[in-house]
């Protein structure tokens, strides 16, 4: 069976996560296309990776040529530019071929407009521990988006992370947990290192001690049927230093400050998608 294509439009940070999950999952580096804005970073890309990259730079139909020849096609610009850039591709488009969002604030009736109305679109919210394949994407399905167009663009992420389907209504809530969620285990981070510099630490082994055990613990949540709270309670002895620092945390309002944020951050992308709407 011939693999798909996948073009990816604009390989920045994201799009290069997910381009790179891909091909470290064994896809072929001759069924990929993709495109970026200068002539440098797409030579760049295509020594690193040995897939066929144009700039706009250098071809003002870059974007048009990898989207022609696509089955899946990656929209991963800036949240602003996705609606142009959709309506860049549209004549081009093949009968068939699924179009992905990896941009936030854009909701699939903006994407969908700029358009054939017969085009399946999904809505991708996926995270930057794609780059280390332990990334999350929340996922959502516009209308036209059938099994098969979702089976296809998971296909895509499934090398470098787990995807989640969820209504459209709750993907910013995705953005604020996953999406924005690697931040706050590095807000974590810099915080306990900090707290073991203003102990007597060494900065230096407090930021190793900090970052090892952070990324430890998250390697212990990725196993299967991992469980938070029971992971917790088994570090966490009756009347030990651990259960009163969780105390303390508790006592200074920690987990209500992180759901706070939480809806900040649902509430700042719902804002967003109205400004760019």
């Amino acid at each position: 069976m011939t693999a798909s294509t996948i073009a990816f439009l604009g390989t920045g940070n994201m799009n290069g996560a997910i381009l790179r999950g891909l091909l470290g999952a064994g896809h072929p580096a001759d069924a990929i296309r993709a495109t970026t804005r200068s002539a440098a970073s797409a030579r760049a890309l295509a020594d690193e990776l040995g897939v066929p990259v144009r700039s706009s730079e250098e071809d003002a139909a870059a974007n048009s040529w990898a989207a022609g020849e696509a089955d899946v096609v990656l929209l991963g610009v800036k949240p602003v530019g996705i609606a142009e850039l959709a309506r860049e591709i549209s004549p081009a488009l093949r009968e068939g071929t699924v179009v992905a969002s990896v941009a936030a604030a854009i909701s699939l009736d903006t994407i969908q407009s700029a358009l054939p109305a017969d085009t399946a679109v999904v809505r991708t919210m996926p995270n930057t521990p794609l780059a280390v394949g332990a990334g999350a994407v929340g996922l959502s399905r516009g209308a036209a988006a059938s099994d098969a167009d979702v089976a296809a663009v998971t296909e895509v992420f499934s090398g470098s992370g787990k995807v989640f389907e969820v209504k459209e209504e709750l993907i910013d809530v995705v953005s604020a947990v996953s999406g924005s969620g690697p931040a706050y285990a590095f807000y974590l981070a810099e915080a306990m290192a900090d707290g073991g510099v203003a102990l007597g630490l060494d900065p230096e082994l407090a930021r190793e001690l900090a970052a090892t055990t952070v990324a430890g613990a998250g390697r212990m949540l990725a196993a299967e049927g991992a469980d938070p709270a029971a992971l917790r309670k088994a570090v966490t002895s009756p009347k030990g230093t651990t259960e009163q620092a969780i105390a303390t945390f508790d006592e200074q309002g920690v987990r209500e400050a992180i759901a706070a944020g939480e809806r900040a951050a649902t509430d700042r992308a719902a804002a967003l998608a109205r400004e760019l709407s």
